[in-house]
């Protein structure tokens, strides 16, 4: 089911679901993403959380390290024979790897909740039925930040954090509701619907402006803008030259889907088909402001507050619906599946001037109707008992939102792979090719992306090819060698990603593109590789990835000085103690060459990644 606060409508809304509460995160891209959408070009991340149990059980897990660091995750649940329940919590809060000026918290604290009930009717009832009631919340505070450093600075000092984001805070709740009903009418034919809510409502307070100017472009240019470097830095300012912006906003999205999934064919053909239908409405609304502060002596002081909705005062909606058809098709050493989805979307938005915080008179209306045909097909092919040789074609469609002007075209591809897995004893070894060949890629004027006037503006980027192979390879010489285990895994990405055509924008990321130039922000080359030594109940694990250097602005040839990340190589160790029958005690360290190194240059200066961080902790089942 749909998570994303407004999919549709702000795809972009600074949410994602609590991973370290799921039981499963699963990656899935060619037939299987036919399925999802609105967004189909990268794939789909699917997280699972933990299921009703079929009997009573429970588990813990504490864990904790540097920065005041901790993290407890708590379940339970029971099953009757008509009923059954599960109640959960994952509370994680750190005070942060990153130094303010001046003192003050660099971490953040979350709470997450999810509550299920279970209604059922007997198991062998001739047609079984089921209602599921899940119910989940989630709390956040984080003091974070779009202000990075120069290069300078953080050479100096990576970790540091400048004096002018002391009120930077992230302040957001979401809420969500599901009632799915299953029923299985026959042994080959069965039903999900669900009626789902999502609200999500945060405001995140942060530095914008420092005496008219954007601070990505002060950081950028330090020297030009040195007058202004000083204030962030915490020198003396006059009144109201530090501009924050209070980005509150209010996200809804709602709707139903139902699946219908039957089972048919004989013993030479099978037929594994799925029917699906969503309707889905869901909405952004931006009720912002900004305030004006004075920075005296590396302190910073409110002289001007800001009236609600005059920084942005607007409502985007949108009203979708979607069909899909899948059928997985066995035929001999063959399984195809084709598919085709089918999205019909209304977008809104409704701008309201500054002075107008009633919302009496819109000022804007723009309107946009989408429709979208979005077909694939993968097969896989079974050359030998331990061989299969896999691939597929599909389109790939992103709709362009309810912000887009008339000359906004959706983002659309056509994504090819090809590749081979094989298993046998203790190896596993699979490699595969790819191409996205886009027909238009599409850039967003966010402040994160680096905009300075983070106005939503969309922007068309033409034909753009990713091209690439992916391998990894599992390895275990000792697997049947008695107590001892030596699991090996590698895995490599290799990416080539260009524009295909030449034009100016003014999307902060790409500029002035010619043919050829290389997309920002993705690496070459991506290695993982870890080796882990098992005896009895005691497990070792090292680490190791690679991340070649990347661009974080369109380019040809050598990265220039600042439009880039560092290649950098992390490195990690755990250990586990499974101390039976009650549970398992663990310690790692991640970065443990404590490599500081740039990951990001957006929305404003360079920023580090994790500093050398010990952590210790111990997991508990029942």
């Amino acid at each position: 089911m749909l998570i994303a606060p407004a999919p549709y409508s702000a795809p972009e809304a600074y949410y994602f679901p609590v991973a370290g509460r799921m039981e499963a995160i699963e990656v899935r891209k060619g037939s299987s993403q036919i399925k999802y959408g609105p967004n189909t070009i990268g794939g789909v991340v699917n997280l699972i959380s933990s299921p009703v149990p079929e009997d009573f059980s429970w588990a813990a897990a504490l864990e904790g390290g540097e920065d005041r660091t901790g993290k407890v995750r708590v379940k339970a649940g029971d099953a009757y024979e008509n009923l059954g329940w599960l109640a959960e919590t994952y509370q994680i809060r750190t005070d942060g790897f990153k130094r303010l000026d001046g003192g003050g918290d660099t971490g953040f604290e979350i709470g997450d909740y999810l509550v299920k009930l279970r209604l059922n009717m007997d198991r062998d009832a001739a047609r079984y039925q089921e209602l599921e009631l899940k119910l989940g919340r989630t709390e956040e505070k984080s003091n974070e930040t779009y202000l990075g450093l120069t290069d300078a600075d953080f050479a100096a000092e990576p970790y540091r954090r400048y004096a002018a984001s002391q009120k930077d805070l992230m302040k957001a709740d979401h809420t969500q509701v599901q009632l799915r009903h299953f029923t299985r009418p026959g042994d080959r034919v069965d039903v999900t619907t669900v009626f789902y809510r999502n609200e999500f409502d945060r405001n995140w307070y942060k530095l914008d402006r420092v005496a008219g100017e954007g601070i990505g472009d002060i950081l950028e240019d330090p020297l030009g803008f040195g007058a202004e470097m000083a204030v962030i830095r915490g020198a003396t300012s006059a009144p109201g030259a530090l501009n924050v912006v209070a980005g509150i906003r209010s996200y809804q999205a709602q709707g139903v889907q139902s699946i219908l999934g039957a089972r048919l064919g004989g013993s030479t053909v099978g037929h594994d088909v799925e029917l699906g239908v969503r309707y889905h409405v869901d909405e952004e609304d931006r009720f912002q402001h900004d305030d004006q502060y004075q920075m005296i002596d590396g302190a910073m002081v409110l002289t001007a507050a800001g009236a609600p909705g005059s920084g942005s005062n607007r409502v985007s909606d949108a009203r979708a619906w979607a069909l899909f058809a899948q059928d997985q098709i066995s035929v001999g050493r063959w399984i195809m599946t084709p598919g085709l989805r089918i999205e019909t979307i209304d977008f809104r938005r409704t701008d309201y001037s500054a002075d107008d915080p009633d919302r009496r008179t819109p000022s804007i209306v723009r309107d946009n109707d989408v429709q979208a045909l979005i077909p694939g097909v993968g097969a896989t092919f079974s050359a030998a008992p331990d061989l299969d040789l896999f691939g597929g074609v599909h389109r790939g469609f992103g709709p362009p939102g309810p912000g887009a002007d008339d000359g906004a075209e959706p983002e659309e591809s056509v994504n090819y792979e090809l590749g081979a897995r094989y298993r046998r004893s203790a190896i596993e070894a699979q490699g595969a090719v790819f191409l996205n060949d886009y027909e238009n890629i599409l850039g967003k004027a966010t402040l994160a992306s680096g905009d300075p006037t983070g106005s939503g503006e969309l922007f068309n980027g033409g034909a753009v090819n990713v091209t690439g192979l992916e391998l990894s390879f599992d390895f275990d010489p000792a697997a049947a060698a008695g107590q001892w285990s030596f699991p090996f895994h590698l895995a490599y990405t290799y990416t080539d990603a260009e524009f295909r055509t030449s034009f100016d924008s003014e999307f902060e990321s790409w500029g002035r593109v010619e043919a050829g130039d290389e997309l920002p922000y993705l690496p070459e080359h991506q290695l993982s590789a870890n080796l882990g030594l098992k005896r009895a109940s005691w497990t070792v694990r090292a680490a190791a990835n690679h991340i070649a250097a990347m661009r974080t602005v369109a380019g040809s040839g050598p990265i220039p000085a600042g439009q880039g990340t560092d290649a950098v190589t992390v490195w990690s160790l755990v250990g586990e103690w499974a101390a039976e029958p009650w549970g398992t005690v663990f310690a790692g360290v991640q970065n443990l060459t404590d490599e500081a190194h740039v990951v990001a240059r957006q929305p404003a200066g360079a920023r580090p990644g994790l500093p050398r961080t010990v952590q210790a902790g111990v997991r508990i089942t029942r």
